[in-house]
């Protein structure tokens, strides 16, 4: 299988954070997002989580309003998160795990152990024209979950793959490139994201069934030196270029 495009979805979360660290309305993360689909975003993702530590209900309402690309609304399985993707409607929701204490999401969705809560939150989902995805580890029990679902998109977490390195990586990234090849083989698109940098993207970006990175933290950390375009023009030559 030819290796075709790959999308880069970039995610604003933290710029909020920044936002939010004092209060107010700057940095807008509406401005980080027309600013990143300038420098070359497919689309954008953002997270709402229960405790609004960085992205707020008002931003997905603004951000819906702004954007001419896909918003991908990042959401916990709960009936007030679904009801507020049913709200706005966005182009995709991709369905994570979340933990209050968390600094950040820690693993993928246990998806395989939880289908009769998903179920119905998939479905309505799906009816309401929004494209689900699932966010989970590469691993075959999770994939089959996303096919009983009927989730067309799954991302995979590459945290563990991020944080590894020499021969744990590797084996790491064959268990990727594996799932990857068991989803497109069942016809769910597979995606990824989590802990992507410069130095670690490229064989990721190099597994051909993978058609979407998600990217959002290290690149409004590069932010900071070079500025929000040129860390994300960077990205997007280094994933081109695994292509």
């Amino acid at each position: 299988m030819a290796a075709g495009p790959l999308r880069l979805g970039v995610n604003i979360d933290h710029v909020a954070t920044i936002r939010n660290a004092r209060g107010g309305e700057h940095p807008d993360p509406v401005k980080a997002a027309l600013l990143a689909v300038k420098a070359g975003a497919n689309g954008i993702t953002a997270h709402l989580r229960e405790d609004r530590r960085h992205i707020r209900d008002e931003d997905i309402a603004m951000l819906m309003a702004a954007l001419d690309v896909p918003l991908n609304l990042e959401m916990a399985a709960t009936q007030e998160m679904l009801g507020i993707a049913l709200k706005h409607k966005p182009h995709a929701a991709c369905i994570v795990p979340e933990k209050r204490e968390e600094r950040t999401t820690e693993g993928g969705l246990d998806a395989a152990g939880q289908i009769a809560v998903l179920r119905p939150i998939v479905a309505a989902l799906t009816d309401a024209g929004i494209r689900v995805s699932l966010f989970i580890e590469a691993d075959a029990a999770q994939i089959e979950a996303a096919i009983q679902l009927g989730a067309p998109v799954v991302e995979f977490h590459t945290g563990a793959y991020a944080h590894l390195t020499g021969e744990a990586r590797a084996v790491e990234l064959r268990r990727i490139a594996d799932a990857a090849a068991l989803a497109a083989k069942n016809g769910i698109e597979p995606h990824a994201g989590h802990g992507l940098t410069f130095d670690n993207v490229a064989p990721i970006a190099a597994i051909p069934q993978i058609a979407e990175l998600n990217i959002g933290h290290f690149l409004i950390g590069e932010a900071i030196f070079g500025g929000l375009e040129a860390s994300i023009r960077e990205m997007r030559r280094q994933m081109d270029l695994a292509r």
